[in-house]
């Protein structure tokens, strides 16, 4: 199976208490090796610099792309992680993504700062049979000091099969930051509706609400676990057909990567503990009717 994966590779500096780390990122990144994981082909579509150090890295773990290579530098952003809580500032900026048809089982939009434009976003969902939509990079804005932050946007979802949004974001999309956020998105026209927070996350499908619950450990770097937990998501939904397991999977991805105390992609998560996990939050699951 295949799945198309729309998103910017990035340079991470990455900032924990004394430490600095500098590391290649991005949801293509994140997405795209955890998506070989499940045993996915993968196509990029993306842009990076003649500066991305990586370029064989991602060849090595046969992921595909192509006219990704721009004359300006990769977008690059500086993180200040403390705890769950970061703080990000936009470094530089590449050419935005071009479309191509692509055939693919399923596809991931998850821009990191407006490299996707909304007629590219059109022709996704036009051309897609399951679409997985992580919007972070449609609501962000920088200030004069370049530091990120969300502004209200409205989008229109229809032909989105699934959405992954924090209070932050379900509040710049819907204006609201709580549960009910969930429905008011669904009315948008999305079918699988996932509200993280934090360590909560929830699902909303057709009149129910299932949730699981991640464990409470200590939290190191929890950049790129988002992405993480929606390519598990989508790769578990188009293979099993089965939105808990999906679910319940994307938790057991999302678990492993914060339990795993690494940085950056040294943290994507093996098949197996995510499975592990997955059987855990599977049992489980709590869920009500709205």
């Amino acid at each position: 199976m295949k799945i198309a994966l729309f998103s910017h590779c990035a340079i991470d500096t990455i900032t924990i208490g004394d430490s600095n780390y500098e590391q290649i990122g991005g949801a293509a990144c994140y997405g795209g090796l955890t998506a070989k994981k499940f045993k996915f082909d993968v196509e990029l579509v993306t842009k990076f610099g003649p500066d991305f150090p990586h370029k064989q890295y991602l060849t090595d773990n046969k992921i595909n792309f192509e006219n990704a290579l721009s004359k300006k530098n990769t977008t690059k952003f500086s993180i200040n992680i403390v705890g769950s809580d970061r703080t990000l500032c936009l470094e530089n900026q590449c050419d935005p993504i071009e479309y191509t048809k692509i055939n693919a089982d399923g596809f991931i939009v998850s821009p990191i700062f407006h490299e996707i434009s909304s007629d590219t976003f059109e022709k996704i969902k036009h051309d897609s049979n399951f679409l997985f939509l992580d919007p972070q990079g449609f609501l962000r804005r920088t200030n004069s000091k370049k530091e990120i932050f969300l502004e209200n946007t409205d989008m229109d979802l229809s032909n989105v099969s699934a959405i992954k949004v924090n209070p932050e974001e379900a509040q710049c999309m819907v204006g609201s930051s709580s549960i009910d956020a969930l429905s008011l998105l669904q009315k948008k026209g999305v079918e699988h509706v996932i509200f993280t927070n934090k360590t909560e996350v929830s699902m909303l499908v057709k009149d129910r609400v299932y949730s699981i619950t991640l464990p409470n450990k200590k939290i190191h770097d929890t950049t790129g676990v988002g992405d993480i937990f929606c390519a598990a998501f989508s790769c578990t939904m188009l293979k099993e057909k089965d939105y808990l397991w999906a679910l319940c999977f994307a938790g057991g991805a999302a678990q492993e990567a914060l339990e795993s105390k690494d940085v950056g992609l040294l943290k994507i998560p093996k098949k197996g503990a995510i499975e592990t996990n997955a059987s855990y939050f599977y049992n489980l699951m709590k869920y009500r009717s709205i």
